[in-house]
């Protein structure tokens, strides 16, 4: 009997939840119910079987039979080429370029995946093939940066050929170029730039990335690192004042567009003024004697922000996580056994991450410029 009462009150107690769902509609020509969707328990989610797909275009040939002439028919113009589409272009230099995987293991994808065989060759011909739409929009994006009022640019280490190479990058608000070169020296940047002299350049205390511009922003994250070094390296009281220093500049970056221009004005002389007297005096540790003679040489640019507010940045943050890719490929495939296709990648960033500035994806623009 107990078992029973409890079933019957495990019904109404249902029975009531189902009355609040359920609600009677208020119309004087219809008495049905309106029922409330629930949300789903759970979604599954699956992924459709992958087919290659070929398209078979054939010729008809021939024969007169009075002269005994034979004529083909004329070949399309998607018969000259490559048998390799636009679609698989992209996958391939997308993979290739932007997930490190390797010829062999790429090769190994395309046929346990898609059953399609292609040799290593192959895929070598189809990246080459690639380059060259990003080639010709890298120009156009090199001509937008020439344009630009403030430039930033960086560059770090790669192997090219089984030699020691350089990675650069130049970036505005609306263009971000990659090169690959051997060298490291000023005359990359001026092939770059050619006559344009920008307003504000903003990079490291490089010596090679110095003067391309009517003024010049050191780039403040490299300095804090060296100051937290001298922190926990040295018993001199310079590297701590120097980072209470920077921590201010670092906080009035962050309020510049809020604070009027004399304000700005004010607080640039007291910096500098009290930078002066930091770095104004020896120190017996050489740490620290090293970090004051740093400091000391690129104070006349630290403070290049406060006169162009909201238009330049204290760090260089923009170029080092452009490279970042480009850094991480390094250390999956050990560089590029090639120029031409260390050149290739760096077209192919320059324009995805040029589209990255749009909200544009990557696997996007590479399909519409390969399309």
């Amino acid at each position: 009997m107990r078992w029973l009462i409890i079933v019957l009150r495990f019904a109404r107690s249902a029975t009531q939840r189902w009355m609040r769902i359920c609600r009677p509609m208020s119309s004087a020509n219809t008495t049905r119910s309106t029922c409330r969707q629930l949300p789903p328990l759970f979604a599954a989610i699956h992924c459709p079987a992958v087919h290659v797909y070929m398209h078979e275009r054939g010729r008809l040939r021939v024969c007169c039979p009075q002269c005994r002439t034979r004529v083909k028919g004329v070949l399309p113009a998607a018969g000259h080429g490559s048998p390799f589409g636009p679609r698989l272009h992209s996958l391939v230099l997308y993979l290739k370029s932007f997930q490190a995987v390797s010829y062999v293991r790429l090769a190994g994808m395309l046929d346990e995946v898609f059953g399609l065989k292609v040799s290593q060759g192959a895929l070598a011909n189809m990246l080459k093939r690639s380059h060259l739409p990003f080639e010709a929009a890298r120009q156009e994006i090199i001509g937008t940066l020439r344009r630009a009022e403030v430039v930033a640019s960086d560059e770090t280490g790669v192997r090219i050929e089984g030699l020691n190479g350089y990675h650069w990058v130049f970036r505005s608000s609306r263009a971000i170029v990659h090169e690959a070169q051997h060298s490291r020296a000023a005359q990359v940047v001026r092939d770059i730039m050619g006559d344009h002299r920008p307003k504000v350049w903003l990079s490291d205390g490089y010596s090679a990335q110095q003067g391309h511009g009517h003024h010049h922003q050191t780039c403040l994250a490299h300095l804090a690192r060296d100051v937290a070094y001298g922190v926990e390296t040295s018993q001199d009281r310079l590297p701590f004042q120097l980072k209470l220093w920077l921590d201010r500049v670092f906080a009035l970056a962050r309020e510049v567009t809020t604070n009027a221009a004399s304000t700005l004005k004010r607080k640039k002389r007291e910096l500098e003024r009290n930078l002066t007297e930091l770095v104004g005096s020896p120190s017996a540790c050489p740490v620290a004697e090293e970090l004051r003679g740093k400091m000391a040489r690129a104070s006349p640019k630290l403070l290049t922000f406060l006169d162009f507010p909201g238009e330049v940045d204290v760090t260089n943050n923009a170029c080092e996580r452009a490279l970042r890719p480009s850094v991480t490929q390094r250390k999956v495939t050990n560089g590029f056994r090639s120029m031409w296709a260390a050149r290739g990648d760096c077209a192919v960033r320059s324009v995805t991450d040029t589209a990255k500035l749009s909200g544009q994806s990557t696997w996007a623009t590479i399909n519409q410029t390969l399309a």
